[in-house]
């Protein structure tokens, strides 16, 4: 007896239904994290804010608060995670070869990386821009009195092909001095061999506050000379990890939306609200979803706090970058931070 197409379609969608309920597969990194119970974490070799390690070998900063919670949601311990320094000509290769789980390193996204690395992308936690540092001294007020001038950059990056470009857009003929570590760079602009230094807006802040003898007598000129959303990145190839990665990002940004802090986690389990209960796994188990147990992300905003919570403690106002929420605030605070919704 042949079948109604009205009974198979019925059919094909409680086969798609109880499909979409399962549980997922884990994925080889996962698999992979679970056995050695460790997250390794690519990280910058120190830029203080982001990531960074005191004299004691404890790191810190937004890049490691992002591993930390990842290493909460998935293996329960925000403290399970191993870091590795890398510098920019390092990270991806790290990364591609197996060496790191992620890359949280103050990273780019651009079409060239996405497309021809075989890494992917996964969720913008700082929106920067490329700026220029200059001393004090120099009266410089804007970049474009920066005209003949040498300005230090560091090579393999972002930063060096948008100096390039800035310069030809605006008739400018900066002469870049190139160096491969920001060590280099930085030591080199501090030492007056370029009226310059050229980076991340976020990383000059860092830089002035960390490097300078007195950070007063080095200026932040006011433009931005291009965009550069950060986040961390995996390898192409495990769809489940690439997931995992991701939404632990939005989780924390949602967090915050929903007001969900590292302070009244507990008392938020019993709030009405179906979203706060969702993103805490009280009433659906969105954890089994991506492999994960169901209070995954409670794990992660216990560790860490939510993503305003993670920005001001190593970035924002009151810490010492003193670096303003801008664009990094809430979409409906003015921002960009916009969460994909958990449900």
């Amino acid at each position: 007896m042949n079948k109604s197409p009205l009974r198979i379609a019925a059919a094909c969608l409680a086969t798609f239904a109880a499909f979409a309920a399962a549980p997922a597969h884990a994925g080889k990194t996962l698999d992979g994290i679970k056995s050695r119970g460790q997250v390794v974490c690519g990280v910058n070799t120190g830029l203080a804010g982001f990531s960074a390690a005191d004299s004691n070998g404890k790191w810190s900063g937004l890049d490691v608060d992002v591993c930390r919670a990842v290493a909460a949601a998935v293996l329960g311990d925000g403290e399970k995670v191993k870091y590795v320094p890398l510098n920019a000509q390092q990270r991806f290769t790290a990364l591609q070869s197996g060496e790191v789980d992620v890359l949280s390193r103050n990273t780019t996204f651009s079409l060239t990386r996405d497309a021809s690395l075989g890494l992917h992308q996964t969720a913008v936690t700082y929106y920067d821009g490329q700026g220029f540092m200059v001393p004090t001294k120099s009266k410089i007020k804007s970049a474009k009195q920066l005209k003949g001038q040498t300005v230090c950059v560091q090579s393999g990056t972002t930063t060096e092909k948008n100096l390039t470009d800035y310069s030809k857009a605006n008739n400018l003929a900066i002469k870049p001095v190139v160096f491969e570590k920001v060590e280099a760079a930085t030591g080199a602009y501090f030492a007056g061999r370029c009226i310059a230094y050229t980076t991340d807006a976020s990383g000059l802040a860092s830089v002035r506050n960390k490097e300078a003898k007195d950070p007063a007598e080095h200026l932040i000129l006011p433009e931005l000379i291009s965009k550069e959303p950060l986040g961390p990145m995996v390898r192409r190839g495990d769809d489940e990890w690439f997931a995992i990665v991701k939404w632990v990002v939005y989780g924390l940004i949602e967090a915050e939306e929903y007001g969900i802090t590292q302070a009244n986690l507990e008392q938020m389990k019993t709030n009405a609200d179906p979203v706060v209960q969702r993103i805490l796994g009280t009433t659906e188990d969105t954890g089994k979803l991506l492999g994960l147990e169901r209070d995954w992300m409670a794990r992660a905003i216990k560790t860490t706090g939510n993503y305003g919570e993670i920005f001001e403690r190593n970035v924002g106002p009151k810490s010492a970058l003193a670096l303003p929420r801008g664009l990094n605030n809430q979409w409906n605070k003015e921002g960009l931070m916009y969460a994909f919704p958990i449900r």
